[in-house]
């Protein structure tokens, strides 16, 4: 077989699930490919994230709550894209969001509404990969390739089978070694490309005594670079005596603060959302993520391709750290790639 001719059925690994992953994976099986898609979490989604909050309250009850900390939503502006997303989540899968932004708030970067995926963020992806053969909490730490295509290891165990050809879906930093072997001139990008980190603060409280008053807010000083009220947000209601908060904290605090205790950075950012609520927060429960690779740090210049493709290796790589910095960017790539693999 020719290594750059691929075959009418390629069998296809994709490492990484979160959208630009989960996009590649579900175009090429669309286009009749065998496609394995493996990923180190237990579930889709990557930073499009939803975490299922638990607690026992002052009577002893287990109570839950669940509040999207990662990306709060995706603009949706190329209409390929939003027809992409309608037709993965059915009519009733996707909400748009226009939130109430406080008084002072600096504006939001895209005038039109958020998109959200219901029931929750990692929906689109769970959309995207239904009926594929998934392997979850499979943390690939080396690959290989020989004259009968690739095989992935972790831990010193490999994962039976070759395949065809590869895609790695996953953060610079993480896909840079596994490169390394490979596709050393890819590696050094991957290693040299910079992501920010993003401390997040979710929590239950009381409601407040001025309540509704705003949805989200940006402020333009201290650590925070948003705070919404998840409660707001379509599909995500919580009950009547309750506020669900997510706060994010810039890459300038969240870089200068990434090892210190989560304890700590939960009572700086707890007290910086005071501040822009007014008022003391009667915390239910709370608690806070580090996100090491938020989000890109620069943007991609102007003519570059957002995937990179090596059809002799049968080896391909995507990303938002190659496509933009969001939603809507790392969905371009995985499509792109997914092109670039058939061909076209």
């Amino acid at each position: 077989m020719n290594a750059t001719q691929p075959p009418t059925r390629a069998r296809i690994v994709v490492i990484g699930a979160g959208i630009a992953g989960s996009t590649c994976a579900h175009v090429l099986q669309a286009a009749g490919h065998s496609v394995h898609v493996i990923d180190k979490s237990r579930g889709a989604g990557g930073r499009m994230a939803t975490k299922r909050l638990q607690w026992t309250d002052a009577q002893g009850a287990t109570r839950q709550a669940r509040m999207d900390h990662g990306a709060p939503g995706f603009a949706a502006e190329d209409p390929v894209f939003r027809d992409f997303v309608r037709a993965a989540l059915g009519p009733a899968g996707l909400s748009a969001w226009t939130p109430t932004l406080k008084p002072g708030s600096c504006p939001l970067p895209d005038a039109g509404p958020l998109h959200l995926p219901q029931p929750d963020m990692p929906a689109l992806c769970r959309a995207l990969l239904q009926g594929m053969d998934v392997t979850w909490s499979f943390q690939v730490d080396r690959l290989l390739h020989d004259a009968n295509g690739w095989q992935l290891e972790a831990a010193g165990t490999l994962l039976p089978g070759h395949y065809d050809r590869l895609v790695l879906a996953l953060p610079p930093a993480q896909a840079a070694p596994l490169l390394a072997p490979h596709a050393p001139g890819w590696a050094a990008q991957a290693a040299q490309a910079v992501m920010e980190p993003c401390w997040t603060l979710m929590g239950v409280a009381r409601r407040p005594a001025k309540d509704g008053a705003w949805d989200l807010v940006q402020p333009d000083q201290g650590p925070l670079a948003w705070a919404m009220r998840a409660d707001a947000r379509p599909g995500r209601a919580a009950p009547a005596d309750e506020a669900h908060w997510v706060a994010h904290a810039n890459p300038a605090w969240s870089r200068a603060h990434l090892e210190q205790p989560a304890d700590w950075v939960q009572a700086q950012l707890a007290a910086a959302l005071e501040a822009c609520v007014g008022e003391p927060i009667a915390w239910k429960h709370a608690t806070v993520h580090r996100w090491r690779y938020a989000r890109p740090g620069a943007p991609r210049a102007a003519g570059d391709t957002p995937w990179w493709w090596d059809p002799a290796l049968g080896l391909g790589v995507c990303g938002d750290f190659l496509g933009g910095a969001g939603v809507e960017d790392a969905w371009r790539s995985g499509w792109g790639l997914a092109t670039a693999v058939q061909g076209r």
